[in-house]
């Protein structure tokens, strides 16, 4: 397990990401092209939701309910305490600019990552189908909780959220999403292959490039220092070791045992790109995202890396506990 991590290549996605950013810099879309990309875009965006419904197991995710504490905690984590940690950094607007402030605060909107608490929750021993519950879960309510926290705490002269965004979000996200659901026993195992997957990654992959190509265009990334891009880093490493911290520590308050506490660390201190971007360009639009991306762009990859450490870590621990069991 471990020899798999130290060897595992670099994310796939973030290395897409990093491809479409850099073809929005060289070649941006303009003009007809960007109008029928984005339209595109949003084709795309529909059928990632639509394979996220058609994955999600209903009777698991009716039985996994049955651990609402777990749930709860990891909900709470994700849609309170993160936003209001978004909302203490305020002061950072004064250093960072209303763009990168505003996507940090964003980025603490989002749903929980699926697919990465899985994984990661897994090869550290936790509760595995209550990561499954709550991170699907995570998702579900944020298709309302996102746009809902974004309208309430986003404010700014360049962003302008309307009551008609929840339309937006109902029609684009949460109908492929119950479509998925109720075709799911035709296409669900189909929607499980590890080929769906690249589908997901290239949904995002397009969403990026259209927003970076908008911003090019714009001309916004010439008022970024390359001082306020190091200071997002380190902001970004603050925030994941602190909701790890916190999130271990309110699990073990409310006396969840092990595999419940390694649960709830791992789905409460993450946030999901590939539902978070979506969500972005249906609330503001590719033309209006500039600068909002990028702090959930770097956080997912931050998450990525302290979070694979630590799964390796509680591994490590878990092959020296037995180890010492066998020998008494």
């Amino acid at each position: 397990m471990l020899s798999k991590l130290t060897k595992k290549r670099p994310d796939a996605l973030i290395v897409m990401l990093i491809c479409a950013v850099i073809l929005a810099i060289l070649i941006p879309a303009r003009g007809t092209f960007a109008d029928w990309f984005s339209t595109g875009t949003k084709f795309a965006v529909a059928l990632l939701f639509y394979l996220y419904g058609a994955r999600l197991s209903t009777s698991e995710a009716i039985a996994g309910l049955k651990h609402w504490r777990l749930h709860a905690l990891i909900l709470t984590c994700t849609f309170v305490i993160f936003p209001l940690f978004g909302m203490a950094l305020f002061p950072l607007r004064f250093v960072l600019g209303d763009g990168l402030y505003l996507g940090i605060l964003f980025l603490t909107l989002v749903p929980s990552t699926v697919q990465a608490s899985i994984a990661f929750t897994s090869i550290a021993g936790g509760n595995v189908a209550g990561a499954i519950v709550s991170a699907s879960l995570s998702s579900i309510v944020g298709v309302v909780a996102t746009p809902l926290l974004a309208m309430l705490l986003m404010h700014s002269d360049h962003i302008e959220i309307s009551g008609s965004v929840f339309l937006d979000i109902a029609i684009q996200l949460f109908l492929p999403f119950v479509l998925g659901q109720l075709t799911r026993r035709w296409v669900g195992e189909f929607a499980k292959k590890p080929t769906t997957k690249w589908l997901d990654k290239f949904s995002v992959m397009m969403i990026v490039y259209s927003a970076f190509s908008a911003s090019v265009v714009q001309g916004i990334w010439t008022r970024v220092a390359w001082w306020q891009i190091v200071l997002l880093i380190v902001v970004t490493i603050l925030m994941v070791a602190l909701m790890l911290w916190l999130t271990d520590w309110l699990a073990a308050r409310l006396k969840f045992n092990r595999a419940d506490r390694i649960t709830i660390q791992f789905c409460g201190s993450k946030k999901s790109l590939a539902a978070g971007l979506p969500m972005a360009i249906i609330i503001f639009g590719s033309g209006s995202l500039g600068l909002l991306m990028l702090p959930l762009m770097v956080f997912h990859q931050v998450q990525l890396m302290m979070c694979t450490w630590l799964s390796a870590r509680y591994a490590a621990l878990d092959v020296v506990g037995r180890a010492r069991a066998e020998r008494m």
